[in-house]
């Protein structure tokens, strides 16, 4: 019966979190509202709700994006200067997921991962 499911993040300012995503990670954008935002790319999308007053030090917002192809991705993102999490760099996890991790300008942490044949 479920099909999908469709993250909601926090965002202090719509025009960063849309310029981070779009200009950066490739994103496009799905839906533009007053207060709210949808960004997609390929068959995933997050959605993002206005909070202006978030502290982003005080921010656990995560989502874990899967992907079959991590090595391509990690590097498409070294070429276009993206910060990459300092404890996030790609490396293979003891769970068997090949993973890498970064922050968006709000904190909301956004881990890419792909499984690993042991």
């Amino acid at each position: 019966m479920l099909t999908n499911i469709n993250p909601k993040l926090p965002m202090r300012d719509k025009i960063v979190t849309k310029d981070f995503y779009v200009n950066l990670l490739r994103f496009e954008v799905l839906g533009d509202y007053d207060d709210y935002l949808i960004i997609g790319k390929d068959a995933i999308e997050i959605h993002f709700f206005q909070f202006t007053q978030l502290d982003p030090k005080e921010n656990y917002g995560q989502v874990y994006i899967r992907t079959n192809e991590i090595d391509k991705l990690y590097q498409s993102l070294l070429d276009r200067k993206v910060v990459i999490h300092p404890n996030g760099h790609l490396n293979t996890k003891p769970w068997g997921q090949k993973e890498f991790a970064l922050l968006d300008p709000d904190n909301n942490l956004l881990t890419f991962g792909q499984a690993t044949n042991f």
